[in-house]
């Protein structure tokens, strides 16, 4: 308590009293026993009354001992099970789990870790990918304010992510890989990376990249061949050294029909190589008939121009064509979709002409466009006219059925300025993205899209969307939520297909170790997402025939099914409603390829200089003891005391009170008692 609050105390104890002594002993007739007592009871009502408004508070610290936290991961990828490191591994973690002395000094806290980080309740060594980076990451935010050294048992061959060399710069925690591998150097050869576009034209040739790796210190031969079914359809002999370990090669194939080929591209093995796993590698090609071409119009320059076209041009099936409104009339033809950047006067004789084309259309506002002119340039939507802009958030209508839509987090995204005014339309429409004012959805439309006339249009209230994909890349790392979200839009405005009753989500074709998931959106006879409906997939394996059918879950306003895992081969599919006459089918093919099984050895260096980066240490599994050792000497992570500080009140007001009470009633009593009332 704090000498200031006994001051206060102290004066509020004689003021109470003084006050008491002036009422009952100045000029007081009454005996002097009754005098003395009610004397007392005033001194102590006031008392606690002044009490009551002091509120005296003191300080009361508790003191505690905090271990640090030990962090033990293991990596769970099948790259330990193929070098043969599960026994090992799951030997030291239980050596570094069930040890005493570490228990003692530190919290151990378990994790495993492939794609994703996990708790860890078991280990199988099945992950089909390794991000030792994303666990690193998420260590150092958990334990960003604690001491808690972490320990990796990993082989350091990551196969997803960003490069976690560079992790340790923003991990404030000493890193220790305990490396799970074999030092020894073999002679192998690697397919180290192989670079082809996923779409080509039919009839045009398409470049292939290959990037050709030799570990080894004796001069070899080989011959990179490329595959198509049982012909090589391209030769190449190389030659490596100590001085010559990489090649790069270029070449290019032709597509002759329209499908999804796929081609294997091959390096002869040496007579005493060890791993030839990762002498091979699939790719595939979807060959397709003709690009779609799309027309941006626009009158004036801005950021959201350049946004769009980097989005929609992500898929190599799509061109964008940035024109002015009078340059576009010529080559109105050319064109399955004109998206019309803020409207205005100039795009007077475009609109006409795309009306009597019957043309597909994406109309974005903002803050220059000819309202009046998009008024009255068509009947199906009316913008009320108020010359005022507001800027306004995006909230994802969950409920859209047109097409398949991920949530791609749009709460995050910055707003967009559109006009302020009621905005109508009078035909059938669904709306994708409603407008939100400080967190608050509102009934108002920010992305539409509708069908009349054998035609679809789409309007998006609001510029500044290059903001969104910028967004979005912080979000991720990443443009391609975004852009996917752009090109289902295009997808389904570029497209005279009918609607039907299941839309099907699917890519034509995955790589070996690709998350193969499939959605689909089912809708009743009135074309309404319905959500309560039971959906399955029936898959069938074109090769050995074989068939399995799978329930699809809803997840997040789709049906969704994780095929992930299935032999590679090609698939029919047929998805089904389990009670009504309703399905859709389709077909993809899984290319042959465990990024997994490419590894022949640790990869030691990255792991040594990640673990000196972070002030750690790289062992090897057998040196686990000596490990145990450093961990328990080592004072960086030595048991620390803390104290907590709680200020609580010196009485309770509610005991306070009810002693003020009780005096104050003794007194009245007494005074009532002898007549003094």
């Amino acid at each position: 308590m704090s000498s200031e609050t006994l001051l206060y105390i102290t004066i509020a104890a004689i003021t109470a009293l003084l006050l008491a002594l002036f009422q009952y002993l100045y000029k007081s007739k009454l005996k002097s026993n009754l005098k003395y007592l009610l004397t007392g009871l005033r001194a102590i009502s006031i008392f606690g009354i002044l009490l009551l408004l002091i509120n005296p508070k003191f300080e009361s610290f508790t003191y505690f001992d905090e271990k640090p936290t030990l962090v033990l991961a293991v990596d769970n990828s099948e790259s330990i099970a193929y070098l043969k490191q599960n026994d090992k591994a799951l030997e030291v973690f239980n050596t570094l789990k069930n040890n005493s002395e570490l228990n003692e000094r530190f919290n151990i806290e378990s994790y495993a870790f492939g794609k994703t980080v996990k708790t860890l309740d078991s280990l199988n060594f099945n992950e089909r990918q390794s991000n030792l980076s994303l666990a690193l990451k998420q260590f150092g935010e958990v334990y960003n304010n604690q001491t808690a050294p972490i320990l990796i048992l990993t082989d350091g061959n990551q196969t997803y992510g960003s490069d976690y060399s560079y992790i340790s710069k923003s991990v404030k925690q000493p890193i220790y890989p305990i490396i799970l591998g074999d030092s020894t150097v073999y002679s192998d050869l690697t397919i180290k990376q192989l670079n082809v576009n996923r779409y080509v034209y039919l009839k045009n040739k398409f470049p292939v990249e290959i990037i050709a790796n030799y570990n080894g210190i004796t001069p070899i031969n080989t011959e990179l061949k490329i595959w198509s079914g049982n012909t090589v359809v391209f030769r190449k002999p190389l030659q490596f050294d100590t001085s010559k370990s990489s090649e790069i090669i270029s070449t290019s194939l032709i597509a002759n029909s329209v499908s999804v080929k796929t081609y294997r591209v091959e390096l002869v093995a040496l007579d005493n190589e060890k791993n030839t796993v990762n002498n091979f590698k699939n790719f595939g090609v979807e060959v397709i008939d003709q690009k779609t071409n799309i027309a941006l119009v626009y009158d004036r320059m801005h950021p959201d121009l350049g946004a769009l076209k980097k989005a929609i041009e992500s898929n190599e099936q799509r061109s964008v064509s940035l024109l002015k409104p009078k340059e576009i009339l010529s080559k109105i033809n050319d064109f399955q979709l004109f998206i019309l950047y803020q409207p205005n006067n100039n795009f007077n004789s475009l609109l006409k002409e795309i009306k009597e084309q019957n043309s597909n259309t994406f109309i974005i506002s903002g803050e220059t466009t000819d309202w009046n002119l998009l008024n009255n340039s068509q009947s199906y939507f009316k913008q009320t006219i108020t010359n005022q802009t507001e800027d306004f958030q995006p909230s994802l209508n969950r409920n859209y059925g047109t097409f398949i839509v991920d949530n791609i987090d749009f709460n995050s995204f910055p707003p967009l300025t559109s006009e302020f005014g009621s905005y109508k339309i009078s035909v059938p429409f669904e709306t994708l993205l409603y407008k939100s004012i400080n967190g608050i959805t509102t009934e108002d439309i920010m992305l539409s899209t509708f069908e009349t006339n054998n035609t679809k249009h789409a309007i998006l209230n609001g510029e500044g969307i290059w903001r969104w994909r910028a967004q979005s890349f912080l979000n991720t790392n990443s443009f391609n939520a975004f852009d996917e979200f752009i090109n289902k839009l295009v997808q389904y405005l570029s497209s005279n297909k009918k609607r039907k009753r299941i839309n099907i989500d699917c890519k034509s074709f995955y790589n070996g170790n690709d998350d193969v998931v499939i959605s689909a959106q089912y809708f009743n006879k009135n074309f309404e997402f319905d959500n309560s409906a039971s959906l399955s997939i029936v898959l069938k394996n074109t090769e050995n025939k074989s068939t399995k059918e799978v329930p699809l879950l809803l997840n997040n306003g789709n049906y969704t099914v994780d095929l992930s895992g299935i032999e590679a081969g090609e698939y029919d599919f047929t998805v089904k409603h389990n009670s009504e006459s309703v399905s859709a089918s389709g077909s993809f093919k899984i290319l042959e390829y465990n990024v997994e099984q490419q590894f022949l050895n640790a990869d030691i260096n990255k792991l040594t200089v990640l673990a000196e980066n972070s002030n750690g240490k790289a062992v090897f599994t057998s040196q686990t003891n000596s490990l145990i050792n450093q961990l328990l000497k080592d004072n960086r992570y030595k048991t620390i005391q803390k104290s907590t500080k709680n200020i609580v009140s010196l009485i309770d007001w509610k005991y306070l009170l009810i002693i003020i009470v009780i005096s104050l009633f003794t007194e009245w009593f007494l005074r009532k008692y002898n007549g003094l009332i």
